[in-house]
């Protein structure tokens, strides 16, 4: 059955897991179908969805993404074991490769046969998760004689991914594909490798749900939130994986820049090599009209579910980000 059309709020909500709750509540109370946490650091993700599951009564929460090589898969199965009692059909495990900045530089674990680790990770979760006594011996995982105890209706998985291999695999491997800061002109191809995995396994490509976690700001002054994209992201675009997937997307020459001024320490070469024209690709920025516009053309080009994840700004800025989402201000087409 093909996904339905649905927009989610980003989580945390900082460090202070009270403006989480406020804002899953505030989330829920104003027709937001989804919450998506993100996953790189404190406070823990996993932690906090069991922690506030018990403040919520009907919205579906999601996990965007939690990397493969920090927790195990019976770990991970362990986990969504709990959260798939607290969350009975309303909880997504999102899983991922990750970063080489978070796994090589904060956690010291080199980041290696992502598209393998991952694929592995996906299927040895899936099969603790009904219960089975583990006997994996994969490339790059092994696991045996662990059990835990089976879900009913265990929670889906879904992979997170950006280039072709990886994208194929989340198709084909698992019940959706988690997107992240693409230019708007590589989303067909990204959907064409989407619909190759899914072939792959005999499944029909419109029913595997895309996610993506948008970055979004309802703002009049574009060029001011530009700066604050430019930022936040250019160092993402640094390290290998974007880099890599930024030159995949038709923008090879931003990406060299962006390698040559980072590895210089230059930041102003790092940050101006995003020019305006790029990132009004890749970021939503404008008036609420401009910004549901831009959401409603990703939804027609494929993308189900859109996580709102307001550019840093102030407060106001945030909710007002918000708040042009809310169930009585925008309803995507199906």
């Amino acid at each position: 059955m093909m996904p339905s059309k649905r927009m989610a709020v980003t989580l945390p909500a900082g460090p202070d897991i009270r403006h989480t709750v406020e804002r899953l509540k505030w989330a829920e109370d104003n027709g937001y179908p989804d919450a998506w946490f993100s996953d790189s650091g404190a406070p823990d993700t996993l932690t906090q969805v069991a922690a506030v599951a018990h403040h919520t009564r009907s919205i579906r929460i999601g996990v965007a993404v939690t990397p493969v090589y920090t927790r195990t898969p019976a770990v991970i199965a362990a986990s969504v074991n709990v959260l798939g009692q607290l969350l009975p059909g309303r909880f997504v495990m999102g899983i991922g490769s990750s970063s080489q900045t978070i796994m090589g530089a904060w956690n010291g674990i080199p980041l290696d046969k992502p598209v393998t680790r991952v694929s592995e990770t996906a299927l040895m979760v899936r099969s603790m998760l009904t219960g089975e006594k583990s006997n994996f011996q994969g490339v790059t995982l092994n696991s045996r004689g662990y059990r835990q105890a089976p879900l009913e209706s265990p929670p889906p998985i879904y992979i997170a991914a950006l280039r072709p291999k990886m994208i194929e695999m989340a198709a084909e491997v698992g019940d959706g594909v988690i997107f992240n800061l693409w230019p708007k002109s590589a989303l067909p191809k990204m959907m064409e490798h989407v619909r190759i995995g899914a072939e792959r396994a005999g499944k029909d490509w419109r029913d595997v749900e895309i996610v993506n976690r948008a970055m979004v700001l309802a703002t009049d002054d574009k060029p001011a939130a530009r700066n604050l994209f430019r930022a936040a992201f250019a160092p993402y675009y640094a390290t290998p994986v974007y880099n890599k997937f930024l030159a995949w997307s038709g923008h090879a020459e931003t990406a060299d820049v962006i390698t040559e001024g980072w590895a210089a320490k230059d930041r102003a070469r790092t940050t101006g090599a995003l020019s305006d024209a790029l990132i009004d690709e890749i970021a939503i920025i404008g008036t609420e009209d401009e910004i549901r516009e831009r959401i409603q053309a990703d939804a027609d080009g494929g993308v189900h579910t859109h996580i709102v994840a307001p550019i840093g700004a102030s407060l106001e800025a945030v909710q007002r980000t918000f708040d042009a989402f809310a169930a009585d201000r925008f309803q995507l087409r199906q």
